[in-house]
């Protein structure tokens, strides 16, 4: 635990100098969260591969204050994506966020206290520790996300982003005082067999599915989600999305090791939601034009096939199926920490995009991969993972995902593994449309704009971050045996079951290194045997099928390439399409917008709070300064308690 508080104590503190230097804070403070995150790996790095784990241990209050702060497998695989990322970003930040913008020292200083606050939370072993961790996490993400506060768009997310937190906490609050009621105290300890088929059990858990769900940005609790990551610089939106709605998985996963009889139904909610927000996930990325909203958007889909995962793995332990149970909850806490880092890596990429042309709109970019050839070869192998292709780390979390719904279908006989397996046959489809269209129209082609055709690339401060997420990647695709004993060891904390059975299912993912090695060789050797010969001349147009006008505007939109699936998806989508027919020998110009607005926020929420808003009107003759009346209330209103009393 020594090696864990450290970690706390040097990235809470890192950003406090630079409230006092003028100059050299942002490089103390990537410097103080490096030591913490080597610090804090030691910890987590004992724990995973040493076996055991340690706890704080006070003594016993009437609040239940030993184990207050527990590092167990969980809580240190966990630790690892919630120290790595922040420093990453942290160093980013140094290239991206220097001192010439706004807030950036206050930024600095919130980031290290937001990681500080993470690594509370996931190692609490009581419910008001993790409380107190979850609020000051939630707090300081909020300042975090206000940044730009002088934008109104920044404001509108972060407050957006404050209820649906807050909104959430209130569920967490009543979650706990239902276990607490059941177990009789705020530790986080098992509760009796039979518990969870009751009506309290059952209220608890869809307490906790809500307020975690919130947190999480599962659909259709995601739309704050959006809005916040877009709205937040980049390093930011980096954490957010990698780090951040994890914690809504972390807190589930905490809750159901807790109940040792779970019904069937619980995870086929689970699959069926992580269903629902996979497909939807990726379906509203495919139609925005905002490159931070469409990454925002797949943060949605890659908690859906986390959903997916811990659903097969809670059906598995409900059906008494060891091997179902350990696969799943294995692909989804692999998957956890590989979105964390090629999510991270992204979303990094994206603000090394908006760093060297000022832009977010994918419609204005384009071309880039001449000028900016590192962050293009770096995005590339993010966009690679995040579609689940091999030989990368994304293909083994789902590999582990489609074992276990295979396990399920030939040993459980159920529909909820045929759910799950259909779903992620889509997801992955469609996840390869949109990065296609992405990475085609803002890294390929020629630049749609003055801000794109001037771009250059990123500084060595932020390109480093992005080359450690990037190998990260591509280690762990390449080499999963190496994360076989750590995934069953968290997994079988997870499931809280031993299951020996699982071991030689995880023990065969070297098959996956001896099938990726070779051909990642092949693929090497056809890469340079495409490239023999004399270099190409850059003084030759591209052929253009004998018409020598060709510009960018010839080229392929967001909009264009993507239309015939989002019309396709019309009916989950309800896309805005604005075009006018042409018509005539001489048409004058015509112009084709889409836009894709968010299910919930901006064609449930925003519509009716402003009806309420304009009914609640319609009340202020109740309320029109008069003492007489306000008096006449009060006397109704002790009229009418004396009317239920008697």
């Amino acid at each position: 635990m020594i090696g864990f508080g450290l970690a706390i104590l040097l990235v809470a503190i890192s950003g406090l100098p630079g409230l006092f230097l003028r100059t050299r804070g942002g490089p103390i403070a990537a410097g103080l969260m490096i030591l913490g995150t080597l610090a804090g790996l030691w910890a987590a790095g004992g724990v995973l591969f040493g076996g055991g784990g340690s706890s704080l241990v006070l003594p016993a209050t009437p609040l239940g204050a030993a184990g207050l702060v527990r590092l167990d497998p969980i809580a240190a695989f966990f630790l690892v994506p919630v120290l790595v990322l922040p420093t990453c970003g942290a160093v980013f930040g140094l290239g991206y966020w220097s001192d010439q913008h706004a807030n950036a020292r206050r930024l600095r200083l919130l980031f290290g206290l937001t990681t500080a606050f993470l690594a509370l939370l996931v190692a609490a072993g009581q419910a008001l520790t993790f409380l107190l961790a979850w609020e000051g996490m939630a707090t300081t993400a909020f300042f975090l996300v206000l940044t730009e506060d002088r934008l109104a768009a920044t404001r509108r997310a972060g407050w957006l982003y404050l209820v649906a937190t807050h909104s959430g906490t209130l569920c967490l609050f009543a979650g706990f005082a239902l276990l607490a009621a059941a177990g009789g105290t705020l530790l986080l300890a098992p509760v009796a067999p039979g518990f969870a088929a009751t009506d309290r059990g059952t209220a608890m858990f869809l307490l906790f599915l809500v307020g975690f769900g919130l947190k999480a940005g599962l659909m259709p609790f995601h739309f704050w989600l959006p809005e916040a990551h877009a709205a937040a610089p980049s390093h930011v939106s980096s954490m957010m999305s990698g780090i951040f709605i994890k914690m809504g998985i972390l807190g589930l996963i905490r809750i159901l090791t807790l109940v040792p009889d779970p019904p069937l139904w619980w995870g086929g909610l689970l699959v069926a939601l992580g269903a629902v927000s996979g497909i939807l996930g990726v379906a509203f990325a495919l139609g925005q034009h905002d490159l931070k909203r469409l990454l925002a958007y797949h943060s949605i889909e890659n908690i859906g096939i986390i959903f997916l995962g811990l659903g097969l793995g809670l059906l598995g332990k409900a059906l008494g199926n060891p091997v179902m149970m350990i696969l799943g909850f294995a692909g989804g806490l692999l998957h956890v920490l590989n979105h964390s880092l090629f999510k991270g890596l992204l979303f990094l990429g994206a603000g090394a995009v908006v760093h060297a042309t000022g832009t977010r709109e994918l419609d204005r970019l384009g071309g880039l991969s001449r000028a900016m050839p590192f962050t293009a070869g770096t995005f590339l192998v993010g966009s690679w993972a995040i579609c689940g292709l091999p030989p990368l780390n994304g293909f083994v979390g789902e590999w582990l995902i489609y074992l276990a719904a295979f396990r399920g279908l030939s040993l459980a006989h159920s529909a909820w593994p045929a759910l799950a397996l259909g779903a992620l046959a889509l997801i992955g489809a469609l996840a390869v449309a949109c990065f296609a269209k992405v990475f085609g129209t803002v890294f390929l082609g020629t630049a749609r704009s003055r801000d794109a055709d001037g771009a250059r690339e990123a500084p060595r401060s932020m390109r480093a971050p992005m080359a450690i997420l990037a190998g990260a990647c591509i280690v762990l695709g390449l080499l999963p045996f190496l994360l076989a004993p750590v995934l069953l060891r968290v997994a079988q904390a997870a499931s809280g079951r031993p299951a020996a059975l699982a071991v030689a299912d995880l023990g065969r993912l070297w098959i996956l290194s001896v099938l990726a090695l070779p051909l990642l060789a092949l693929a090497a050797l056809g890469w340079r045997w495409a490239r023999r010969g004399a270099a190409p001349r850059a003084d030759l147009p591209t052929w253009d099928c004998g018409f020598p006008l060709a510009s960018a505007r010839v080229q392929y939109t967001a909009s264009s390439f993507a239309a015939g699936l989002v019309s396709g998806l019309s009916l989950a989508l309800w896309p805005r399409i604005h075009w006018r027919r042409v018509t005539g020998l001489f048409p004058s110009a015509r112009r084709f917008h889409s836009e894709v607005p968010d299910a919930i926020l901006d064609r449930l929420l925003t519509p009716g709070v402003a009806t309420a808003a304009r009914g609640l009107t319609l009340l202020r003759f109740f309320q029109n300064g008069q003492l007489q009346l306000y008096l006449l209330y009060v006397v109704l209103t002790l009229l009418v308690i004396l009317w239920m009393v008697a």
